[in-house]
């Protein structure tokens, strides 16, 4: 009855001349016009446009807003169900009862779900993208929005367009995709607010869900970059523990909406306002990791390994046949059973995304401590964790049934760390004591060696140097009694003569600060061997290093250590052989040059960057390598990079900043400026060094001996200068010219100088310098002038034809000024 009515007063006004006398005044409709196809609101700033389109090869109109400079990028559809085919008339009006209405051959096809009713009815378009319809009574008094698109979302999230889940008033917005690009009608996918246990966003399809942001912890959804930053920064309102509301505020000097696609994925773009271009700042699910359950219960995705999927610890393959095959759907079992009456043990996993919330106990009060025992009461209980971190971690989350979902976050600081219950027999401890470094290197105490055999069930193994013990302590069962590996191998000095064939000159592979390295063999593996030099620069503190902080680093961008040697004066390390050697043998040579194609040497790049990201942010020590450069980049052969020589590396701890030196040690060309001149260095120190290696891969030049006829620069200089004149290109190295791509190379170069910039608070921090790297399309910032720290000699004129000199690796000592 009521659609008759609205119908029957339609067809009143459509035969009043009056009404079909068409004079819409720029962005706003009044009670007397109408808005036929080809006739369009514009909101007052020339942001948005409104009127019918026909959506990609469709023949189908809908009514719809867009913006007015890219009118491809429709943000919203009124009758996004309700097609109209293009051969009948149809109109956009506002009917007599007040209400907004589309019509066709005079008969009403959708209109909006009013609040009220306007004495006043006027229909406007907004900078903003929302189309409101408001009671203007009088120009003096408020207006009363009477209805507004915001309310009815379509697939887009338009910042001031609030979601909204608030269940308990009976209020949700959320978005759902097109069908197609043709089709704007309801599409397969929802992006929403889940409010269950924790709130947490999800995009799903059906009741399936695609992925999972992860769930609040009181600062941000835990699976995503943390927020607020440039680009996210909403308002969130909580009932209780449930989030109720979610809203990016309007700012008119950036344009960026969030869009999910008909293939179920989000995308958060910004546009570049000077080139009319929409950029892609995020997108979700970021990476197979981010897929909902990749790895089955019990699993964990590590998207930096080889093999991605994991099974906790005290848990094997359900089918180790489909794991081979890469199929991890099915998820892990445990190897043993729990034992809830003899008391079960805990395995603590850091920087997680926590599984998804499926069966749970939450409390908001309790502490860790708490947690766990409310956790072994209860013989269901597979896991506990704290759920928000802030205050250090707080509350109690309990997990019964399977653990889904589960990713590592890459985040060395986060507080999100789960701990899942196992067998008391799978439990593994490691135990590290450690004194005063500095001290005990005056003393210039002997390394000894001490291997503790089988004690009551456990086994001790360690290497003492001075007040420094690294102690592996491990509870075994009883069949591995045997078998059980040291932390760190440590190999006889007859076992490594007889690998070098007595070190001789034919299996030397290279020689740096440490001493000479050979080439080896360990039955049928190949290894490389480093031997301390007696007449080294370097010496016990770096051989020392390196095994307290190489044996802790597992990643498939970082050389691997295979064990030591220490007997009686000799030092010696034992890696992984990599048959390609350095990076520099490539990226420098005449002739191998070639065999680094644009492609590959992308992904050596992404590789490096991996590699000092998991240093900088994700290993359980946060390290700084203090000499990255080329000739440290070993290619395996698949001529994949891995960062080797951890000689010179030092660890912060996880609120460190910045720490200084006396001793400044390194290679010239690839120091940062603040490192080099007053002996200060950090994860920033880094970052400048990787600029560095990142414009030597794609120039294939050097950065220190670089020469050039028309001027005396160095290449860091080089590439300022080029940048500057939009001449990118002409840096790159000329073999790539079959095989590069423009727009890697470009953001390769520009990432680079952003990275070898004067300033350390200037340079992007890892994560930043990989999500550059990774994302096509990404606003990137426009880098500041480089530091340039190549000595010059005023008296001397370089030639372009001078040869290339070989800079070894250079140390230098400076006074610290203390102000008083």
């Amino acid at each position: 009855m009521a659609l008759f009515q609205l119908n029957t007063v339609l067809c009143a006004l459509l035969l009043s001349s009056n009404f079909l006398e068409f004079c819409v005044g720029g962005d706003t409709l009044l009670p007397n016009q109408t808005i036929v196809v080809g006739q369009t609101l514009i909101s007052e700033n020339q942001v948005f446009e409104m009127g019918f389109f026909s959506p990609g090869k469709s023949r189908n109109r809908y009514l719809g807003i867009w913006y007015k400079s890219t009118p491809d990028i429709v943000v919203w559809v009124a009758n996004r169900n309700e097609p109209i085919p293009d051969s009948e008339e149809v109109l956009l009006a506002i009917a007599a009862n007040r209400t907004l209405v589309i019509s066709r051959a005079g008969r009403v096809i959708w209109w909006m779900n009013a609040s009220g009713v306007a004495a006043n009815p006027v229909l406007q378009l907004l900078d903003t993208g929302n189309l409101v319809l408001v009671d203007r009574k009088n120009e003096s008094s408020p207006q009363d929005c009477i209805w507004q698109s915001f309310d009815y979302p379509t697939d887009t999230w338009l910042p001031g367009m609030k979601m909204i889940a608030d269940i308990d008033a009976g209020e949700e917005k959320y978005m759902i995709s097109w069908k197609d690009l043709d089709d704007p009608s309801y599409g397969d996918y929802v992006f929403r607010i889940e409010n269950h246990g924790l709130s947490q966003t999800v995009i799903l399809r059906g009741t399936k869900k695609r992925f999972r942001a992860g769930h609040w912890n009181g600062i941000y959804f835990g699976g995503t970059p943390p927020f607020p930053n440039p680009i996210f920064n909403p308002e969130m309102i909580f009932k209780g523990e449930k989030l109720i509301s979610m809203l990016e505020p309007y700012d008119s000097s950036i344009f960026k909406r969030v869009t999910v696609d008909k293939s179920g994925m989000l995308y958060l773009y910004i546009m570049n306002a000077r080139k009319d271009k929409w950029n892609i700042a995020s997108v979700y699910p970021r990476d197979p990791c981010d897929e909902y359950s990749p790895c089955g219960p019990y699993g964990i995705c590590r998207i930096d390994r080889a093999i991605r999927c994991e099974c906790f610890t005290g848990f094997a393959p359900k089918s180790q046949q489909d794991w081979d095959l890469q199929d991890w759907s099915n998820g892990c079992i445990r190897i043993r059973p729990l034992n809830c009456q003899r008391g079960d043990r805990f395995v603590e996993v850091r920087g997680v995304k926590y599984p998804d919330i499926l069966q749970f106990w939450l409390n908001s009060s309790m502490s860790l401590s708490e947690c766990k025992a409310e956790c072994l009461k209860n013989c269901n209980c597979t896991a506990y964790a704290n759920p928000y971190i802030t205050s250090g971690g707080s509350g109690c989350l309990l997990w019964f049934g399977d653990l889904i979902d589960t990713r590592d976050v890459n985040e060395a600081d986060s507080k999100q760390n789960i701990y899942i219950r196992v067998s008391a027999l799978e439990v593994s401890e490691t135990v590290e004591l450690s004194t005063d470094l500095d001290k005990e290197k005056e003393k210039k105490r002997p390394i000894k060696l001490i291997l503790i055999s089988m004690v009551s069930g456990v086994l001790v193994s360690g290497i003492f140097n001075g007040g420094i013990l690294l102690m592996t302590r491990r509870k075994m069962r009883a069949t591995q009694k045997k078998n059980e590996d040291l932390e760190l191998p440590l190999f006889k000095w007859t076992t490594i003569l007889a690998a070098t064939n007595n070190f001789s000159k034919e299996n030397v592979i290279g020689e740096g600060g440490f001493g000479p390295v050979y080439r080896g063999n360990f039955s049928a593996e190949e290894i490389a061997v480093k031997r301390l030099s007696r007449t080294s620069g370097q010496g016990l503190e770096e051989f020392k290093t390196e095994v307290i902080l190489i044996a802790k680093l597992q990643h498939r961008n970082l050389i691997r250590l295979l064990g030591c040697c220490i007997e009686g004066e000799e030092r010696v390390l034992v890696y992984e052989y990599l048959p390609n050697k350095s990076l520099d043998c490539f990226v420098f040579d005449q002739i191998r040059r070639t065999l680094l194609t644009w492609p590959k040497r992308f992904d050596i790049i992404v590789g490096i960057a991996r590699g000092l990201l998991y240093l900088h942010r994700d290993s359980r020590l946060k390290i700084i390598h203090r000499d990255l450069k080329t000739s440290n980049i070993l290619l395996d052969g698949n001529l994949n990079p891995k960062i080797s020589d951890f000689g010179l590396a030092r660890t912060f701890g996880e609120n460190q900043a910045t720490a200084r030196t006396k001793r400044v040690v390194g290679t010239y060309g690839y120091m940062a400026p603040e490192y080099a001149m007053n002996g200060k260095f950090s994860v920033k120190s880094d970052i400048f060094s990787m600029g560095v290696v990142l414009l030597e891969i794609v120039t294939g030049k050097k950065n220190r001996g670089f020469d050039h006829c028309a001027h005396c620069h160095s290449l860091l200089e080089h590439a300022w200068l080029l940048w500057k004149e939009n001449k990118t290109l002409e840096l790159m190295d000329e073999c790539l010219k079959d095989t590069f791509v423009e727009s890697e190379v470009r953001r390769c170069v520009q990432v680079g100088l952003l990275c070898v910039q004067k300033y350390a608070e200037d340079r992007p921090v890892m994560p930043s310098v990989l999500f550059m790297l990774g994302t096509e399309g990404a606003v990137l910032p426009e880098p500041k002038e480089p530091g340039f720290l190549i000595e010059r000699s005023s008296s001397t004129v370089r030639s372009c034809t001078a040869a290339s000199t070989n800079y070894e690796k250079e140390t230098m000592s400076i006074t610290d000024l203390e102000a008083r």
